[in-house]
C-alpha cells in the first residue's frame, strides 16, 4: 500500500506493519525503562507512566457513552494496564465549524462524569476549530500521566513466590507457561453498538457500550496479588491482545471458546454481519494473565465488582504451541490469527 488506508488505524496487522515499518524507523531508540519499541500500553520515564490517546469515534454519541467519556477512559485503562495510577490528563480538542454547542456542553459533561469516577483531572490542553470538512464534529487527545501503584510491588512479591519474575511492570511480554488468562466479561458490545449507531442498524436488543474506567478495579486486583500483564482488549478485540501477549512473550496461548462470555444478542447480531465477536473492539474490558495458584483468587475478587461480574478463565499460557490456538465449543482446535484490522472502523 502506498497510501493510507482506513484499515491503517484498525489495530490489526496492516497498523501493526505501519507502526513497524515507518513509525519506529524513526522514533525508537530511546533509553528509557518501557520505550515506544516495546508497544506497551502505556511507556514509562523515570518511574512516570506516559501515555497519549487520540479519538475519533463516529458518531459522536452512541448507545451508553461518547466520545467524551470515551477519551477519558481510554487513557485512564492504558495507563492503569501497565500497573500504575493515572494522577492528571491533558486534552486537546479538534472542533469542526458547525458543531453544535449543546453537543460539546454534552461531551464535556461526560468528560468530567468519567473524570470523577476514574479519580483524575484534566489539568491542561488545547482547543482547535477547522472548517467544515465532513470529519464527524469533533476529535479529541486525551495524554496521561501516572505513577507506580502503591500495590504492584506487592502484587510482584507475591508472584515471585510461584515463578520467576524479572519485570518491574506489567507488559506484555511477561507471560510464560502455566499463567492463566482472565477476561472481566463479555466481549463485542462496543464495537456492534458503534456499529449499530453508524449503520442505523437495530437488531431489537438492548446492547450498548462497556466504555468505562477501570483504574480502580485493577488497581484491586493487584491487592489481591499475582498478576503478570493486563490488558484492555481495544481495536482488534480479544483476538488482537491475545496474539500481542503470544508473539512478545514468545509463547503459545490455548483459549477455550466456551469460556469466553459473548451476549446472546451480540453472537446473533455478529452472525447476522458475518462478524466474529472476538475481533470486536471493546472499552471496558481487561484481559489478565496470572499465576495459575492465584487465578481462582483474583477471579472471585473480580466477581465482585459491577465491571467484572461476567468474568471468567479462558485459557493459559503453554509451551505446546508457538500461536494462539482457539478449542472450539465442539472440541476442535484451530489458530486464532491476529485480524488484518477491525472490521468496523473509526469505534475509537
Amino acid at each position: 500500500m502506498d497510501k493510507i488506508t482506513m484499515a491503517h488505524g484498525a489495530g490489526g496487522t496492516i497498523m501493526s506493519d505501519l507502526i513497524h515499518n515507518h513509525v519506529l524507523k524513526y522514533f525508537g531508540g530511546s533509553n528509557v525503562e518501557v520505550p515506544l519499541e516495546a508497544l506497551d500500553d502505556s511507556a514509562v520515564v523515570d518511574n512516570i507512566v506516559l501515555k497519549s490517546d487520540s479519538h475519533a469515534v463516529k458518531p459522536l454519541f452512541f448507545a451508553g457513552g461518547d466520545i467524551g467519556r470515551l477519551s477519558i477512559a481510554g487513557t485512564v485503562n492504558d495507563i492503569a494496564m501497565i500497573g500504575a495510577t493515572p494522577l492528571a490528563l491533558t486534552c486537546g480538542m479538534v472542533l469542526e465549524e458547525g458543531l453544535a454547542i449543546a453537543d460539546l456542553d454534552k461531551i464535556l459533561q461526560s468528560m468530567r462524569t468519567a473524570c470523577d469516577e476514574a479519580g483524575v483531572y484534566i489539568v491542561t490542553g488545547d482547543t482547535k476549530v477547522i472548517e467544515k470538512s465532513g470529519f464527524g464534529g469533533c476529535l479529541i487527545n486525551t495524554s496521561g500521566i501516572g505513577k507506580r501503584s502503591p500495590a504492584l510491588d506487592s502484587n510482584i512479591a507475591e508472584v515471585r513466590k510461584h515463578r520467576r519474575f524479572d519485570s518491574r511492570w506489567l507488559l506484555d511480554s511477561n507471560l510464560r507457561a502455566g499463567d492463566k488468562l482472565i477476561i472481566s466479561g463479555t466481549v463485542g458490545e462496543h464495537g456492534i453498538t458503534v456499529l449499530s449507531a453508524q449503520e442505523g442498524y437495530n437488531f431489537g436488543s438492548n446492547i450498548k457500550s462497556d466504555v468505562a474506567p477501570l483504574n480502580k478495579v485493577a488497581n484491586n486486583l493487584l491487592n489481591v496479588g499475582g498478576i503478570v500483564a493486563m490488558k484492555d482488549p481495544t481495536r482488534g478485540g480479544l483476538s488482537n491482545s491475545l496474539n500481542e501477549w503470544s508473539q512478545k512473550s514468545k509463547v503459545g496461548i490455548l483459549v477455550k471458546e466456551s469460556k469466553i462470555p459473548v451476549r446472546g444478542d451480540v453472537k446473533a447480531a455478529c452472525e447476522m454481519l458475518g462478524l466474529d465477536p472476538l475481533e470486536i473492539g471493546n472499552e471496558g474490558k481487561m484481559l489478565i494473565g496470572v499465576v495459575s495458584q492465584k487465578a481462582e483468587e483474583v477471579l472471585a475478587a473480580l466477581k465482585q465488582t459491577k465491571e467484572g461480574k461476567d468474568a471468567q478463565i479462558i485459557g493459559e499460557a503453554t509451551d505446546d504451541f508457538s500461536e494462539v490456538v482457539l478449542e472450539t465449543v465442539v472440541g476442535g482446535k484451530r489458530i486464532l490469527a491476529p485480524p488484518v484490522g477491525d472490521p468496523i472502523p473509526r469505534i475509537c
